[in-house]
């Protein structure tokens, strides 16, 4: 992913790039991501692993971080005999585009309050250093 600004900007991107750009997900998240969202009903890790074709421990902290950022949910499914097993579903995409939306409404914020740190910073800068006429 390119790493400034002008350069993402210039980048054809698609909508699953959002994971990439907003959250730092890699190839094999946004891939397991994809498989809860093509899945008829919730998914647990030993599944999501056989969709995806990875060890099991290597899909369990793809859905961690996919659990951390939102993008999916935990339910526990318990057995009668006791003890229990979790299933993994996609969070309500309308959920995450507004998670996004105030993310990057903050990160807006953030980036005007930074550009106007930097022009006051540098205009009192070129004042300081600016001789004065007699």
């Amino acid at each position: 992913m390119p790493d400034s600004m002008s350069e993402q900007l210039q980048q054809d991107m698609q909508c699953e790039g959002l994971l990439e750009c907003f959250h730092g997900l890699k190839q094999l998240d946004k891939e397991c991501f994809q498989a809860l969202v093509d899945a008829e009903e919730p998914m647990t890790v030993d599944e999501i692993a056989e969709t995806v074709d990875r060890e099991r421990s290597t899909a369990y902290r793809s859905v961690q971080r996919l659990l951390q950022t939102g993008f999916i949910q935990k339910d526990q499914i318990n057995y009668d005999q006791g003890g229990y097993y979790h299933v993994y579903y996609p969070t309500d995409p309308s959920q995450i585009a507004n998670d996004m939306q105030r993310m990057l409404n903050d990160w807006y914020a953030k980036m005007g309050q930074l550009i106007q740190e930097f022009e006051t910073k540098y205009e009192q800068a070129e004042t300081a250093t600016t001789p004065v006429e007699s």
